[in-house]
C-alpha cells in the first residue's frame, strides 16, 4: 500500500515590501512521501515569493506536464511556470512555451543546477532566472516546522526575512540568470 501525502498548514504573513503585495495566506501544503522537507520548504517560499491572483500548487510530483507551483489567469492559461530543485532543460524548454515567464527556485548548488542547461535547448532561455539562497538558509528553515505552522515572510531589497514558529532566519535572494546556450 503506497504511503499517502502529509498535509502540512501554514499561516503565513506576507510582506512583499520590493513587490508590494501584503498577505495573510492560509496555506494547506500537501507533501508527497518521496519529497524531502527541503524542496517543500523551497516550493512553499516560491509560492511566496511569486504570489498574486491565480496562483497555485500544482499536482507537481504526481502531475509530470505542470510545474510545482503555477500562475493562471482567468481564462486558465498559464501565465507563470514556476519549478523547484533541478529540472531539466526539456521542462523549461516546454514550460517557457507555455508561460509568460519561468522561474526557477532551488535549494541547491545553482551552479551545479544550472551545469546541465549548457547546450541545450531552452526556449527563451535569456528570460528564465533561477533563484537561489545563501548556504545552509533552507536546511535551518526546515528543523521548525510542525504540522500546523505560523510563518513571517518578508521581503526588502532581495533580502528575505523568516519567522517559523518563533524562529527567525533570513537569506539573501540570489537571482542568477539563464544564459542562452549555445546552438
Amino acid at each position: 500500500m503506497a504511503l499517502g501525502a502529509t498535509i502540512i498548514t501554514f499561516t503565513v504573513q506576507l510582506a512583499d515590501v520590493d513587490r508590494g503585495v501584503y498577505e495573510e495566506l492560509a496555506l494547506r501544503v500537501a507533501r508527497h512521501p518521496s519529497e524531502t522537507e527541503a524542496y517543500m520548504m523551497t516550493r512553499l517560499l516560491a509560492y511566496c515569493l511569486e504570489y498574486e491572483e491565480g496562483i497555485v500548487f500544482s499536482d507537481g510530483i504526481s502531475q509530470t506536464d505542470e510545474p510545482a507551483v503555477l500562475v493562471r489567469d482567468m481564462t486558465g492559461r498559464i501565465t507563470a511556470w514556476i519549478e523547484i530543485g533541478a529540472p531539466d532543460a526539456e521542462r523549461l524548454h516546454y514550460g517557457s512555451k507555455l508561460a509568460d515567464r519561468v522561474a526557477v527556485y532551488t535549494h541547491r548548488d545553482p551552479a551545479k543546477v544550472a551545469a546541465p542547461w549548457t547546450g541545450k535547448k531552452i526556449h527563451q532561455a535569456e528570460a528564465i532566472t533561477l533563484y537561489s539562497f545563501d548556504p545552509g538558509f533552507i536546511d535551518d528553515a526546515v528543523r521548525p516546522l510542525e504540522r500546523r505552522n505560523d510563518m513571517t515572510v518578508s521581503v526588502t531589497e532581495r533580502q528575505l526575512y523568516l519567522e517559523l514558529n518563533g524562529t527567525t532566519l533570513s537569506t539573501e535572494i540570489h537571482a542568477h540568470p539563464v544564459v542562452a546556450p549555445a546552438l
